[in-house]
């Protein structure tokens, strides 16, 4: 699991249910108890989500949820680069067929892939449109699951609000006692608490975090499309490990060397 997103929904919330225990003249979780609001706010942002996206999409966003609640294993930049010159240096004194027992240990798929072009013999232009269209295509799913908890996050907050204006509409239209209206409008303003709460706690987090998983995915991506056409170039091991470290921050470069020479 991902610690970082059950610690933080779940320290929010926790947070929120103290606050509320503790303040002044608390009466609990009552005023907060209101079916119609948490229909209001839920069951109109769900709608809207139908509304706004294909059914198939719209599905899919259960395992999008899984994916950003579960930690998935961060690729090893430094290894993949180290393993590109190490490569590069067997291409040289071995030529490319020498590369298929490495090929066949390649546990990430993509780069398996890449350098099987490699060693088939395909040219420069067809291996970069083949793993250009494949990251385009991803690009594209990720911005999908995106997307749709990003809608998540910015209709239900307008839902609270809706079904807040709604409450107080009902509740002016049918009250006959006027010391009954406080308690009244408290209830009302619960759909604007559940709206607020799900868009700016869950909702809108989950979009950010999914966005920075796929730009971490889709750089070690770049990477493998960058190591595998200097490969196919036939680049020496030097002028593979100095383009290969320029996508990484300055503090992982120094690994690179240590990587690299330990393989060797």
């Amino acid at each position: 699991m991902d610690i970082a997103t059950l610690m933080g929904i779940g320290f929010g919330l926790a947070l929120t249910i103290i606050a509320i225990l503790l303040a002044e003249g608390a009466k609990g979780f009552a005023p907060f108890l209101n079916a119609e609001a948490f229909l209001v706010v839920m069951g109109g942002t769900l709608c809207a989500l139908f509304v706004n996206y294909p059914m198939k999409q719209v599905l899919s966003v259960f395992k999008v949820l899984k994916k950003t609640m579960l930690s998935t294993e961060e690729e090893d930049m430094t290894h993949i680069i180290a393993s590109f010159v190490d490569l590069s240096k067997k291409a040289r004194t071995d030529g490319f067929l020498a590369l298929e027992n490495d090929v066949r240990g390649m546990k990430n798929d993509f780069l398996r892939r890449g350098v099987q072009m490699v060693v088939d013999g395909l040219d420069k232009e067809f291996i970069a449109n083949m793993l250009e269209t494949e990251i385009d295509l991803i690009r594209e799913r990720h911005k999908v699951g995106q997307e749709i908890f990003t809608s998540l996050g910015t209709y239900a907050p307008a839902f609270g609000i809706i079904g807040t204006v709604l409450g107080m509409i009902l509740m002016l239209s049918s009250i006959t006692d006027v010391s009954a209206v406080p308690r009244r409008m408290a209830l009302a303003l619960a759909a604007a608490f559940f709206g607020l709460g799900s868009g700016y706690l869950i909702f809108l987090p989950m979009s950010g975090k999914l966005r920075r998983k796929s730009e971490e995915e889709l750089l070690v991506k770049e990477i493998i499309i960058r190591g595998v056409l200097l490969l196919q170039s036939g680049a020496i091991p030097s002028r593979m490990e100095e383009n290969l470290k320029a996508y990484l921050e300055p503090s992982k470069r120094a690994q690179i060397k240590s990587t690299a020479a330990g393989a060797r």
